[in-house]
């Protein structure tokens, strides 16, 4: 009898113990967890985005003859050039003469129409030589009709209610089927796939195209074996917190773009921005990158040009998508002062020739990868709102950083605009980015702005 209570007194202590040292050891409910898992490459803090629509750069429209333009591209300030798709397109109800190059026909080719794979290695190879970046747009989402999937995996693809291969439901996307993402094979091929091109090619990330219409678990997989490679930046078209967690560095931000176009438009006014900004500083993780841009393929495709969409403003529209918030994105064409809608199915080459755009990007470039407060993510400054007497038509803040400083002032609006300012924290000596001119600022500056017209100044 004693044997046994002693037994059972050694049991009950070692549950006492085991326990206490669980309880001991329990995570704190209420400390704040990182939400962010995931580190940007370190080249990508002060980067800015180039995209590349191969088929117009040149007259060529290969990688060889793009090869040529990274010089240029180097002097206006890009480091990180995204690729529109380079592989095959399908046939098989085609769009147009050539298609559209987000009708995948095979992912681990390269698209004839644009050279050979060891043209885009040579490509890849001299943008690094000149510490530039390359990412390529990836289709994940669905594929050409007759892509080889097709036929030997049929199961790797989504059906509609008649058991038919089906496009992106409501949206005039015949060109091409839906994948499966339920299916495991698929998702082991597609990231294969992409492992392929950062292994053996060299390319440094991915924009990838829809991505919010694959399952956010297939992308926090994909950016860890890719990262077991080497460091990658991510760049999801879509705009969603939950992409920052585990995949994605940077997120598109289509809101700005559409408050942008309010404000021109004479549908808001600045109060539109504040509502972005402060969504974007309250519901992203401070480490997010968010996409900022003025033009890119589709919305030059399909919905005007920057002339078109932007009108009086675009200068102005430009500079903010620089020095605010955001990490910048400037399309191919921009810097020539491109005026035509550059047609998406057809060979149609961009004409090159010097513009004032260019040397406006130039500017902007070199300040924002000079000056630490104006970095992507973390690693610049919070834009600090600095309350102004024209509240509705002028928005004004200040961005800081390390010692570096930015204090900008934007009307937008279609008249001129007198303003003084409140606080303290634009108080000091600045530089005028544009002219040079030694400004000083207290509590007694005044300010008048043409219309559609901005100050950017530096201490």
């Amino acid at each position: 009898m004693a044997n046994r209570l002693r037994v059972l007194f050694t049991c009950v202590l070692l549950i006492l113990l085991v326990a206490c040292s669980a309880t001991s050891e329990a995570p704190n409910p209420y400390q704040p967890q990182p939400y962010v898992k995931i580190t940007p490459p370190d080249w990508s803090k002060n980067a800015v985005l180039y995209q590349i629509n191969t088929r117009q750069f040149t007259p060529e429209g290969t990688f060889a003859a793009a090869q040529k333009q990274l010089p240029r591209l180097k002097e206006l300030g890009v480091n990180v050039l995204w690729l529109m798709p380079i592989h095959p397109i399908g046939e098989e109800n085609r769009k147009g003469t050539l298609g559209s190059p987000y009708s995948v026909k095979d992912y681990l080719k390269v698209n004839p129409e644009f050279g050979t794979l060891e043209d885009l290695k040579a490509f890849v190879a001299a943008a690094h030589d000149m510490d530039m970046y390359v990412i390529l747009d990836w289709v994940a989402n669905h594929t050409a009709w007759d892509n080889w999937m097709r036929f030997e995996h049929p199961e790797w693809y989504d059906r509609d209610y008649k058991g038919d291969f089906r496009p992106t439901p409501w949206w005039d996307w015949s060109d091409i089927i839906d994948l499966d993402f339920s299916q495991p094979a698929l998702r082991k091929y597609m990231t294969e796939a992409m492992k392929f091109w950062v292994a053996e090619v060299g390319i440094d990330g991915y924009r990838c195209d829809v991505a919010g219409f694959v399952p956010v678990d297939f992308w926090n997989n994909v950016r860890k074996e890719l990262d077991a490679i080497k460091p990658v930046l991510m760049l999801a078209e879509w705009e969603s917190r939950d992409l920052h967690a585990e995949a994605f560095d940077m997120t598109y931000a289509w809101s700005w773009s559409k408050t942008m176009h309010e404000i021109v438009n004479g549908h808001a006014d600045v109060g539109g921005l504040f509502v972005y900004y402060s969504w974007n500083e309250s519901a992203f993780p401070a480490e997010a990158y968010r996409m900022v841009h003025v033009a890119n393929h589709d919305t030059n495709a399909w919905e005007g040009t920057m002339f078109e969409n932007y009108g009086e403003a675009l200068d102005a529209v430009i500079a903010l998508s620089v020095v605010g918030e955001g990490f910048p994105m400037m399309y191919n064409g921009q810097e020539a002062g491109n005026a035509k809608r550059l047609a998406f199915f057809e060979k149609d080459p961009i004409v090159w020739k010097p513009h004032p755009i260019g040397e406006l990007y130039k500017t902007l470039f070199a300040l924002k990868r000079n000056n630490k407060a104006l970095w992507n993510g973390q690693y610049g400054g919070r834009m600090v709102h600095i309350p102004n007497t024209a509240a509705k038509q002028v928005l004004s803040f200040v961005r800081e950083k390390d010692g570096d400083k930015v204090f900008a002032i934007f009307n937008f609006s279609d008249s001129a605009q007198t303003v003084s300012f409140e606080e303290t924290l634009y108080h000091g000596e600045y530089k005028d980015v544009f002219s040079e001119a030694q400004l000083n600022f207290n509590e007694n500056s005044e300010m008048t702005l043409p219309p559609w017209g901005f100050k950017i100044l530096q201490n």
